[in-house]
């Protein structure tokens, strides 16, 4: 039976436990939090997961709050003009439903149905001294903790690495009360509201603690109107100083806000960091290996909401590979043959969420433009939060944009001409 230690308590690292565990492994957890610190703390993330992530999730019996959390059935973008108006507004359907779970709700059960299951759950806020004497009982120790000292056993990767400093800084409430666009009052969305030269506004439905409400997060361009959170320490404050921002660049939103509230005293969040791309392999001062996974050596910022899908797959990529394995050891070789192969999904996901960080290129206004025009387009733009791989082909490219915009505009026009 290998025995295998998971540092770090997120998606990630739970859903690989979860897995491994089934798979017959003796498997150890290392949580800084019990169950019910995580419940009671701040939120972590914003979290909206599409169906390929959701769908790992369901194959290990993970999807507790299914039926529960709102079934997001579409991605809509709008892009403020400067006198307020929407010159860019319009909604893809999905081909599968998303969902968005607090991760407090999430996190605190799964901990507790892996110890019920069998797993072993250390609580402690592990250090690199302790993964040094983890080493010498497991055959392989992975680090899933995407924050705090560990990280640092992991050397940036310059080459895959864009950025050397934050792109945005984030801002988050989980609110109860926000009415639904009134264009699609019947279909929950997630609405992705772009304002030129000063950020984004994401508005998404989701599932906390005391039952379904809505997650805003504002992404605002460093040193711009929507960097005003840091040292904000009063929630409602915090609130407040969202709804303002609101109102000023994104009327139609705000219109939606008149009764909210936040969902509970620790529903807000605010911070930024630096979107990196690590080496998967840590060596420490024994000369033992440990591997780093999902959000340790790939981070990307939130703007393409991939956080966790991406754990996700990652995690159902490492499991794989770990039990193909068998008996033979987790050398480095292993661990590098695994996250390439891994990289070879995330570098799309990486790709599109650095472009997206960047003024869009005018193929990219003119996809979303034609996206308004054209239900194929918006659909297709929609589903690639589930497949970003498909970016690459259209969206990150000008002349396949140009060649596909083209294909779509003829196949609206055979549509209205009775298909000759």
């Amino acid at each position: 039976m290998r025995r295998i230690l998971i540092v770090g308590s997120g998606q990630s690292g739970l859903q690989l436990a979860h897995s491994l565990l089934d798979a017959g492994c003796e498997v150890t957890v290392v949580s800084a939090r019990t169950p019910e610190e995580i419940r009671s703390g701040r939120v972590m993330s914003t979290q909206c997961m599409f169906h390929t992530a959701l769908q790992h999730e369901r194959d290990l019996g993970l999807n507790m709050w299914e039926e529960d959390a709102p079934k997001i059935a579409g991605v809509g973008v709008s892009v403020a003009g400067p006198d307020g108006s929407r010159p860019i507004d319009w909604l893809g359907r999905l081909d599968g439903y998303a969902q968005s779970v607090d991760q407090r709700v999430k996190m605190a059960d799964w901990l507790e149905s892996f110890e019920d299951d069998g797993g072993r759950v250390i609580i402690s806020g592990a250090t690199v001294s302790d993964l040094e004497g983890f080493t010498e009982m497991f055959d392989l120790v992975v680090v899933a903790a995407g924050r705090g000292e560990l990280t640092q056993l992991f050397d940036v990767n310059h080459e895959r690495t864009v950025y050397s400093e934050p792109q945005r800084a984030l801002s988050v409430a989980y609110v109860h009360g926000q009415e639904r666009r009134p264009e699609h009052p019947e279909l929950p969305a997630v609405r992705c509201n772009l304002v030129p030269g000063v950020g984004e506004l994401f508005a998404i439905p989701g599932y906390t603690l005391s039952g379904p409400c809505d997650i805003l997060f504002f992404e605002g361009i460093p040193g711009g109107p929507l960097d005003v959170f840091e040292g904000v320490k009063d929630p409602r404050q915090h609130l407040d100083r969202m709804l303002e921002l609101m109102r000023t660049y994104l009327p139609w939103e705000h219109a939606r806000c008149g009764g909210v509230e936040l969902t509970d005293d620790r529903a807000v969040l605010a911070g930024r960091f630096t979107p990196l791309v690590r080496d998967p392999v840590g060596r420490l001062g024994n000369g033992t290996l440990v591997f780093g996974m999902a959000d340790v050596v790939v981070a990307n910022d939130p703007i393409t909401g991939q956080g966790s899908n991406s754990a996700a797959k990652c995690a159902a990529a490492y499991h794989a590979a770990i039990v193909e394995h068998g008996d033979r050891p987790f050398d480095e070789a292993f661990m590098r043959a695994t996250f390439e192969k891994y990289w070879s999904y995330a570098r799309h996901v990486t790709a599109w969420t650095n472009a997206m960080l960047q003024p869009p290129p005018p193929h990219v206004l003119e996809v979303l433009g034609a996206a308004g025009e054209h239900a194929p387009v918006a659909d297709r733009f929609a589903n690639g939060f589930d497949d970003p791989t498909d970016f690459a082909t259209w969206f990150l490219d000008p002349e396949g944009a140009a060649g596909y915009l083209a294909e779509a505009a003829g196949g609206a026009a055979r549509a209205r001409g009775g298909g000759e």
